[in-house]
């Protein structure tokens, strides 16, 4: 994998699918880009602090809470983290 401030949106879709899957238990086939997380994958409050803290991980750096709070979708996670990733 490329390192985290090169990472394409590809690379980072399938981390994300990954974690999705392995911390929450999702079916890698029901992660999708368009995807809602809320009501599509049941990921709840707690599950998105969660899945915040796995993001800090892999970028090495806290995402601002209120950019996630726009957060609807798979795609809208990949693109916070790319931007994230592009201003650092």
């Amino acid at each position: 994998m490329s390192s985290t401030s090169t990472m394409s949106r590809e690379e980072i879709f399938d981390w994300v699918r990954n974690v999705l899957h392995e911390q929450f238990e999702i079916s890698s086939e029901h992660i999708t880009l368009e995807a809602l997380l809320y009501q599509d994958l049941d990921i709840d409050s707690i599950d998105a602090v969660d899945l915040l803290i796995k993001l800090k991980q892999l970028t090495g750096q806290a995402i601002a809470p209120e950019v996630f709070k726009q957060v609807r979708t798979v795609a809208d996670v990949v693109d916070a983290v790319h931007a994230h990733l592009q201003s650092v």
